[in-house]
């Protein structure tokens, strides 16, 4: 079976074309594909699909063998994908997800590769019960919660995926891998949670860090980036366009007045191969 691996923002992926193969077990292909030790290794695999509603399809599971509903990295990876391969023909178009359908748009150099995507990630979820986040209020903003004897002050909201945003003043001194192993699976997150650490660097710049739901400490999410950009616009931290650095790279999340969210940046191929034991 052949696949590529591709990055965007530092998060990494296997993307496999569902046109062509017949995939019986996602769950156990992402396993298998994104060990880090006796495969290709990724923090989720991307596969493409026919759609009845969209131009494209896009299934995406987490390197532990869970489906997600959204990736925003991971839409990015894919639309580049799709336009280079000649599988959909337009730098416009749109992108079936389990968190509905993306609207994309690609800017390309004069040899037809995609330089940046663009990508309408929607409008935010604040109502706690559709994040889902069990608490007794209708929002989940600047909520307390005790861990590892820490009271640790978040937010929540749902961008296709549910996020929790910490802001920190120091993120290099923040214990992210046990803290964010913690908070993705506690009692109050019925689904369990991606958590991202927030830095302001400004009103215009963040620098972030991210513990993803089914993938632990990644590089980049870019979910998480959107997540962060509007809890911090909420709250007044943050102007409507930032620039967000991930541990792997670089991002644009733009906000319009009524919190629509566009997502801006890169993506790039890695390799290409073909899978002998899959």
């Amino acid at each position: 079976m052949n696949f590529t691996k591709m990055i965007g923002a530092g998060n990494d992926f296997v993307i496999y074309n569902g046109l062509e193969y017949e995939i019986d077990n996602y769950s156990e292909l992402a396993l298998k594909s994104c060990d880090r030790h006796f495969s290709v290794g990724a923090d989720g695999i991307l596969v493409c699909e026919k759609s009845n509603i969209a131009d494209i399809k896009m299934i995406y599971y987490n390197s532990d063998g869970s489906r997600g509903e959204m990736c925003g990295n991971g839409i990015r990876c894919f639309s580049k994908y799709v336009y280079e391969n000649k599988l959909v023909n337009k730098k416009q178009f749109t992108v079936e997800t389990l968190a509905g359908i993306k609207k994309i748009r690609l800017e390309t150099d004069e040899f037809g590769k995609v330089n940046t995507v663009r990508v309408n990630m929607g409008y935010p979820t604040f109502e706690a019960k559709s994040i889902p986040v069990d608490i007794m209020k209708e929002e989940v903003i600047l909520e307390k919660l005790n861990i590892v004897g820490k009271e640790i002050v978040f937010s929540s909201v749902l961008v296709g995926v549910p996020h929790t945003v910490i802001f920190v003043d120091d993120i290099i001194s923040i214990d992210i891998n046990e803290l964010g192993a913690k908070l993705e699976v506690h009692s109050i997150f019925p689904k369990k949670t991606n958590v991202n650490f927030i830095e302001i660097l400004d009103k215009n710049h963040i620098n972030i860090y991210t513990w993803e739901r089914g993938a632990g400490r990644t590089l980049g999410c870019g979910t998480g980036s959107c997540a962060s950009v509007v809890i911090g616009h909420r709250l007044g931290k943050l102007d409507n366009t930032v620039k967000v650095k991930t541990e792997g790279g670089e991002l644009q999340v733009e906000l319009e007045d009524d919190y629509e969210i566009y997502m801006s940046g890169g993506a790039k191929t890695i390799c290409t191969g073909e899978f002998d034991n899959l």
